[in-house]
């Protein structure tokens, strides 16, 4: 059961048991020939009125609340769907073109960091290219240089490792931009 359908119901059980006090509440104006009767208190209409509004007033209310939880709930369904979308090969693509004109010391902090992003790029880029509607095959060169770099860094992504393989890491960087420029209606 979806949290609009929960909401909802509560709201329409809340309403209906609020009516339904206000009703009873009206039943206590009770009157014999003679006026009220000594066990019921007697009650203005005035105030059988007020507690109806009251009432319809309380379940006007809930059914906002109801309704802005629904559409809170929308919202966040949206942004989850949203965040889960792959993202477009273009963007990937330029993150990882954003790498190529930086390089590193090997040992220096610099290195780790600018490895570590390339690695990352890669990797975006993959995902990004097996999403993509043209399907994998399309990408058939630059998924299988990526796949063979994960062999080689044999899932180890640690600063070492990584400078370990740095040659193999910015080679397919440099083999993956030289395709795509070779293809530039999968990244404009």
């Amino acid at each position: 059961m979806s949290i609009r359908t929960n909401v909802r119901a509560t709201a329409t059980a809340m309403a209906a048991a609020a009516v339904l006090g206000a009703a009873l509440a009206g039943c206590t104006g009770a009157t014999t020939s003679q006026g009220p009767g000594d066990d019921v208190p007697y009650v203005a209409p005035s105030v059988n009125a007020s507690a109806m509004a009251k009432a319809a007033e309380v379940g006007a209310a809930e059914r906002s609340a109801s309704d802005a939880a629904s559409a809170a709930a929308e919202a966040n369904a949206a942004l989850e769907e949203a965040a889960n979308r792959p993202e477009a090969v273009r963007d990937a693509f330029a993150g990882l073109q954003a790498t190529l004109n930086d390089t590193c010391t090997p040992g220096s902090s610099n290195c780790a960091y600018f490895l570590g992003r390339v690695h990352d790029e890669l990797v975006r880029l993959e995902k990004a290219m097996k999403a993509d509607g043209q399907g994998p095959a399309h990408f058939k060169e630059p998924l299988a240089r990526i796949s063979d770099l994960r062999r080689t860094l044999n899932g180890d992504t640690s600063t070492d490792n990584l400078e370990k393989h740095r040659s193999e890491l910015i080679g397919t960087r440099d083999r993956i931009n030289t395709w795509m420029q070779g293809h530039p209606k999968d990244y404009r």
